[in-house]
């Protein structure tokens, strides 16, 4: 089977070659070249694959098996003329791949495993492995009953207690298991350049794990890349594009939200964005919750009133997106009521962490002192450790509001902002 025009490291080569387990696992850094290795050798097998059981792809969800699957299995210069032999439409249940039926299913939580049940599998490949509920994981194991069945998966890493290193990983000397760990720099066809900028874009926990793929513990201050002596300013820089209002949303917890813009090219051509202004209420100090009319009604004269002082045109202003707390349902309808066009906030929190982290490590973030908010929570956000103890990455919730409205509303509108800080 003649494949893509991609070249391969000796180390994705030889994974491709021995990777003849019941079960083949490739884990390590972004961008290291083990997905590639892994989506070839799927390519390998489903050629090959045995007969009298059902072929499986498994991942997250269906737009992330759609874009870290399908969308390089389908690339000529992967896939070469293989590719035209991958049929798969977006968000359909099945794909044809070589001429084999292949079952699409997504694992978005452990009731995921019950499509599981009944079938007979002769192959799977599982996206993301660590995302995946460990009662799905055990269902598809049991399902690979075909003589020769075969799994193939790749995962970044995630805590040391997590269940797939400690029951898999650290057991493969046990098991009928082959495992290749990748880091950044195993991918050579990768250019010099954009690694030194990767290098230097991730700081200490994602470091460890997205660059040197380290099976590493959360630990310590999660912004711990944070310098205010830099990062705070008094006055902002002209706004080329006010980009959202980030909102938390709180009735006894305190209301929060962030103004969030993207400057013009400094001096340097580079643009940074910028922390502008912030409303909080805290029903706490003030003795008296607010209704959602309320907090609503208090939204509009917060940004009708931001002082000209802030920078060119910001008052009265009304940014492209008004991002919310998704828990938020009451008060959604409320601002549609309004006149407002409001968006469902990523809560992904994981992911909206690294995303922020990211800005600041690349010093691309900027914070006015008048966002106060922000500025006495981002010094004592830290991991949470004893859900660490237990493999599971998860931020101390206290005195996060303001944090988790940025969160909101620079995650959720990544797409737009990144392409303006490169192409500065």
């Amino acid at each position: 089977m003649s494949l893509g025009v991609v070249a391969l490291s000796p180390k994705q080569e030889r994974s491709i070659a021995e990777s003849t387990a019941r079960l083949n696992i490739w884990s390590g850094a972004i961008r290291s070249g083990k997905t590639i290795a892994s989506l070839l050798r799927w390519l390998i097998y489903v050629a090959n694959a045995p007969r009298g059981g059902s072929l499986v792809i498994v991942g997250k969800t269906a737009d992330t098996i759609a874009r870290n699957v399908f969308d390089p299995l389908m690339d000529p210069a992967i896939t070469g003329p293989v590719s035209k032999r991958i049929l798969f439409t977006r968000g359909a249940p099945t794909a044809n791949i070589l001429g084999r039926r292949v079952e699409i299913i997504s694992s978005n939580d452990a009731r995921s495993e019950n499509r599981l049940r009944g079938m007979t599998c002769a192959g799977a490949y599982v996206d993301e492995a660590t995302l995946i509920e460990r009662e799905f994981w055990d269902q598809l194991l049991a399902r690979l009953s075909v003589k020769g069945a075969k799994l193939f998966c790749t995962t970044n890493p995630d805590a040391p207690n997590h269940w797939l290193k400690r029951q898999f990983l650290d057991r493969a000397h046990e098991l009928d298991l082959k495992h290749w760990h990748f880091t950044l720099d195993d991918n050579t066809a990768l250019d010099p350049d954009y690694v030194a900028s990767l290098k230097k874009e991730y700081t200490g926990l994602w470091y460890k794990r997205f660059i040197l793929g380290q099976w590493v513990m959360a630990e310590g201050a999660i912004y711990d890349q944070w310098d205010p002596d830099l990062m705070v300013v008094d006055t902002l820089p002209p706004i080329e594009r006010w980009l959202s209002v980030g909102v938390d949303y709180g009735t006894v917890n305190p209301f929060d939200a962030i103004l969030v813009g993207v400057s013009v090219p400094d001096e340097q051509r580079k643009r940074r964005i910028y922390l502008a202004s912030e409303f909080r209420y805290d029903s706490r100090k003030e003795r008296r919750q607010l209704t959602d009319a309320e907090y609503s009604s208090k939204l509009t004269d917060w940004l009708d009133n931001i002082p000209d002082t802030y920078g060119p045109g910001t008052r009265g202003i009304r940014p492209q997106w008004l991002i919310v707390d998704p828990s938020a349902a009451s008060f959604i309808t409320q601002l549609h009521r309004d006149g407002y066009t409001p968006a469902m906030g990523n809560n992904s929190v994981i992911d909206g962490i690294r995303t922020v982290s990211n800005l600041i490590s690349g010093d691309q973030l900027r914070v006015h002192r008048s966002v106060s908010g922000w500025l006495d929570e981002v010094g004592s956000y830290a991991w949470d450790d004893r859900k660490a103890e237990h493999g599971d990455d998860a931020p101390v919730k206290v005195d996060d509001h303001a944090l988790d409205a940025a969160r909101y509303a620079l995650h959720t509108t990544q797409a737009v902002w990144a392409p303006m800080l490169e192409a500065a």
